[in-house]
């Protein structure tokens, strides 16, 4: 079995929110030339949201399931221990390919897993080439979808994980500029509640399922606190006069 190690490219593929036709021509021919193209799962009979936009580009064969501990964060060593196992499984897949893609929904350099995975496989495969293709962000559907316009002139644009915990939404939503809200569901009755405060509700609209069977995509007015699915997004514009150009 050869080992072409010194000469293999790890390469993280962006393949957008969820809609196939939001995949870049480079990110397709990225997930073409590979040998071997890897998706993230919490488990290997899952199929996630990443697999089903690349089988629209490539035939299943190609594809490997490995399991990520996606949406671990209380238990840091079952965290650990399971990127150590998909680190290990792509390095051994780099020891006999000369092309590995990993493919991430939204962009892999925008809180995707490919971070930490290319990081340990930096560690196990010092000599391993990697890059990445961008792809087109939840944020970025979400605005073209709803209407909703991130920024204008001078306006900054802040992105938060409402994993962090409510209050940095609430710093964030008290400055000037457009919020984004990524992977708030779970938190959505104190995300309602923090657009309030900062009277910055009516505007601001939220989305998940983006471009796929079930899709939603409301005015943030309607949350009522219940629950909504983990990769929910929100967009809050900046506070605006109407005037055209009227933040340059």
């Amino acid at each position: 079995m050869p080992d072409v190690m010194s000469s293999s490219r790890l390469v993280g593929v962006g393949v957008g929110p969820g809609d196939p036709e939001l995949v870049t021509v480079k990110g397709v021919n990225a997930l073409r030339a590979a040998d071997v193209v890897v998706v993230p799962v919490m488990d290997t009979g899952e199929v996630g949201r990443a697999e089903a936009t690349v089988l629209h580009y490539v035939p299943q064969e190609k594809i490997l399931r490995v399991v990520f501990a996606l949406n671990e964060r209380s238990d840091r060593g079952r965290r650990e221990a399971a990127w150590d196992a998909a680190g290990e499984r792509v390095a051994e897949l780099l020891r006999t390919h000369g092309s590995v893609a990993f493919a991430t929904i939204g962009d892999p350099n925008v809180y995707s897993t490919f971070t930490y995975l290319a990081h340990t496989i930096g560690e196990l495969v010092p000599d391993v080439v990697v890059d990445t293709v961008p792809g087109i962000t939840a944020m970025q559907d979400l605005a073209a979808r709803s209407g909703a316009v991130l920024t204008e002139g001078t306006e900054p644009l802040t992105l938060v994980p409402v994993t962090a915990g409510a209050a940095v939404l609430k710093d964030a939503l008290a400055g000037p500029g457009t919020v984004v809200a990524y992977k708030f569901g779970r938190q959505a009755a104190e995300v309602a509640e923090a657009l309030r405060e900062s009277g910055r509700i009516e505007d601001a609209v939220w989305g998940s399922a983006l471009g796929l069977d079930g899709e939603s995509i409301r005015s943030a007015a309607e949350l009522d606190g219940a629950a909504l699915p983990y990769l929910s997004t929100l967009i809050a514009p900046a506070r605006r006069d109407g005037s055209r150009g009227g933040k340059l």
